[in-house]
């Protein structure tokens, strides 16, 4: 088992930094995921600790050591891929057992190895089967098996679930949750969906533009995102951004976004004195929007007017594009909600969960 470090890494393509300035301390036991759009760095990031590509600057750290001129096979790290990567001629057990075979570990050593990870993964069955009388969903198991038989201090997973279907996406991502439960090592796992990253991360570390943004637990990025980047990335549907400005009347602080004013609760005003007069963008999640007549208890709403763009029934939810003069955003109200394509109504937004960010540096104001 051992912890990661990336200390000032940088990795350049020529002119193109995917890389820029990477610091985090990722502990032992620890699962953390980097999340971002295409071509942030992350999967770079995953591959520089891996030994797949070359380190333009800094140092990584496994443990105390530092890896940069270790060869890969000498990490004592195990990666799952995208792509399954098994040998189509050979059996499920023998893809499992490959690696161990090169390094010439012994047999009964292998067998049981191998036979451990086919319980843990629900695949004892199959390991006389070859890969092209497997589902999609039974592969990506016998792909994970085989990084599990080899029992490193660290597992890098690189978007392992994006060939999957939806359905079992959601039973691999709970698979690999109880994995690392079982296991006890250091996972670091990179996606481009959110919904991953919150459901399974001990700790999130989001990236855009080869630049880390933030790290935090799940939940403090979801409640306290240091720019609109992250605000924007984390959520679904994502975070609603107003253009607006912050004015005062009286002791009472508002929000004005032109078409709609709404105030600012006492508790909450501390650090936009600052910015009275001054432009800002207003963010509030689809969650924090409510229909009036089904607002939960206990929050400080304020009402909005608003016309109904288009609805989308969920079952347990309903999501509802909306505008309000020149702005457009989304609520996820009470399924019991009867707004129609059309209708003018009015909204309440709790803004005890609202969010200011400085329009200049896009940085949160707290």
């Amino acid at each position: 088992m051992a912890s990661v470090t990336y200390e000032h890494v940088y990795k350049r393509f020529g002119d193109v930094t995917a890389v820029n300035d990477l610091n985090i301390h990722i502990e032992d036991k620890e699962f953390l995921v980097f999340v971002g759009p295409s071509g942030c760095g992350k999967s770079t990031s995953l591959r520089l600790l891996a030994g797949l590509e070359e380190i333009s600057e800094g140092r990584i750290l496994i443990g105390d050591q530092v890896v940069n001129d270790i060869p890969p096979k000498d990490r004592d790290i195990a990666m799952v891929f995208q792509s399954y990567a098994l040998y189509p001629h050979m059996s499920v057990f023998d893809n499992m057992a490959f690696g161990l075979k090169l390094r010439k570990t012994p047999k009964e050593d292998i067998k049981r190895r191998v036979q451990e990870a086919a319980e843990m993964l629900g695949i004892t069955e199959l390991l006389d089967r070859k890969p092209r009388q497997l589902s999609g969903g039974q592969r990506q198991r016998v792909a994970l098996g085989r990084a599990i038989v080899r029992e490193p201090k660290v597992f890098l997973l690189d978007e392992p679930l994006s060939n999957l279907d939806a359905k079992l996406r959601v039973e691999t991502r709970a698979n690999i949750s109880r994995l690392h439960q079982r296991l006890q090592t250091t996972f670091i796992y990179v996606t481009h969906d959110q919904v991953e990253a919150m459901t399974m991360a001990s700790r999130i570390a989001v990236m855009n533009q080869g630049i880390l943004q933030q790290v935090d637990t799940p939940q403090n990025l979801y409640d306290k995102p240091n720019n609109i980047f992250v605000a924007g990335f984390i959520g679904s549907p994502a975070m609603n951004f107003f253009n607006a400005y912050i004015r005062k009347d009286g002791d009472a602080l508002y929000v004005d976004g032109g078409a709609f004013k709404v105030q600012i609760p006492e508790d909450r005003r501390g650090p936009y004195y600052d910015y009275v007069d001054k432009p800002i963008v207003f963010g509030i999640r689809p969650e924090d929007i409510h229909d009036p007549n089904f607002a939960p208890p206990g929050i400080k709403p304020q009402p909005v007017e608003a016309k109904v763009d288009v609805t989308e029934l969920m079952g347990n939810e309903i999501f509802v594009y909306m505008n309000a003069g020149e702005h457009n955003f989304v609520a996820r109200v009470d399924p019991r909600t009867s707004f129609r394509m059309g209708d003018s109504v009015q909204v309440a937004f709790n803004m005890e969960n609202m969010h200011v960010f400085d329009r200049d540096t896009e940085q949160a104001v707290r």
